[in-house]
């Protein structure tokens, strides 16, 4: 059976080799987190490095996706190159959600139009059983990204890391690369409820653990990417993955006051889970991420923690005039406080 190693978790050993941390010179994005009153709203874009920038693709002509996750200099490069362009107000590490699915064993690569594809998606219980045991070591080269850039970066800007939800990896594990119905493992929610117990608190425990190395790495905030709420029932999701989002708070949280580290803001963006806003509200994250389809006016009425988000992607498509004044109209709904 896989387990997380309690040998050697990896986050004392990165303490112990670690550089003190850089007192912030901008810590807005920490204070508007702590729920705090800012003097301006503080931005960062949720895929910050992209294809966009003309130094970001002359990396990749170069180098594969994965490959670049696994190079702590190229990815900090990455994560570099938009703040070093724009006035933004945190950087987020240049990684990707799969490194623990890969760290378990499983094979992924990126396939041009259809994106991250797994060799061997998972099927039974004994696939399950037969992933490696998890041990941070593996994941060494994030920790080792995130310490160049945060030397780089010398107190300019906090840096964001980042993991993704139980129920996300599950669906990447079992339906082998992104879907549109996520059938595959929806089914092992329905069918099998012990299998996709046994392996959704597998990945619990690796999630707290990759978070916690990242923030000893030198990581400002953090954040849980359950990108595929949306495709759960409203019952399904609270039933099933909230306690576990909580449990990877509250862990974490506990972890990191054993280290000694604290005021650390964690951050959580369920997309399409609109409807379980008042259940997320109590599972004690710092932050919660909105998607475009819900207004941060109408949220602030259900939720009690800092709020962030949400233009929608797409907007990038409008004309220049229009798409200031709703970036405007966002952020005024946003305001300063929480």
């Amino acid at each position: 059976k896989a387990v997380v190693s309690t040998q050697s978790t990896g986050a004392a050993d990165i303490m112990t080799s670690s550089s003190p941390r850089v007192a912030l010179k901008n810590d807005l994005i920490i204070r508007a987190a702590k729920g705090e009153i800012v003097e301006k709203v503080p931005v960062w874009i949720m895929r910050q490095a992209g294809r966009y920038l003309p130094e970001f693709k002359e990396i990749f002509a170069k180098h594969d996706f994965f490959s670049i996750c696994q190079d702590p200099e190229l990815s900090c490069q990455l994560t570099l190159q938009p703040v070093d362009r724009f006035s933004l107000d945190a950087a987020i590490i240049f990684s990707d959600i799969l490194v623990i699915p890969q760290a378990l064993g499983m094979k992924c690569s990126l396939i041009p139009v259809v994106g991250p594809c797994f060799e061997t998606p998972l099927k039974s219980l004994d696939d399950v059983n037969a992933l490696t045991n998890f041990d941070t070591k593996n994941l060494q080269y994030v920790y080792d990204a995130i310490s160049l850039t945060c030397s780089k970066l010398d107190g300019r800007i906090p840096l964001i890391g980042f993991a993704g939800g139980p129920w996300t990896l599950l669906s990447y594990m079992v339906d082998g690369q992104a879907s549109k119905t996520c059938a595959k493992s929806k089914r092992w929610l329905y069918d099998d409820k012990n299998k996709s117990a046994v392996l959704m608190d597998l990945l619990n425990d690796c999630i707290v653990e990759h978070l916690c190395a990242q923030v000893v790495a030198g990581c400002s905030m953090v954040q849980v990417f359950e990108t595929n709420a949306g495709f759960l029932t409203p019952k399904m999701f609270n039933e099933i993955v909230a306690p576990r989002l909580e449990y990877i708070c509250k862990s974490l949280k506990k972890k990191l006051e054993s280290l000694g580290i604290e005021g650390v803001p964690i951050a959580l963006f369920c997309k399409g889970a609109n409807q379980s806003l008042p259940i997320l509200n109590k599972l004690g994250y710092d932050v919660l991420s909105l998607d475009w389809t819900l207004d941060p006016e109408i949220a602030r009425e259900f939720v009690g923690c800092t709020i962030q988000g949400n233009l929608d992607p797409c907007a990038l498509y409008a004309p220049k005039e229009q798409l200031h004044e709703m970036t405007k109209t966002m952020l005024e709904k946003f305001g300063t406080r929480s």
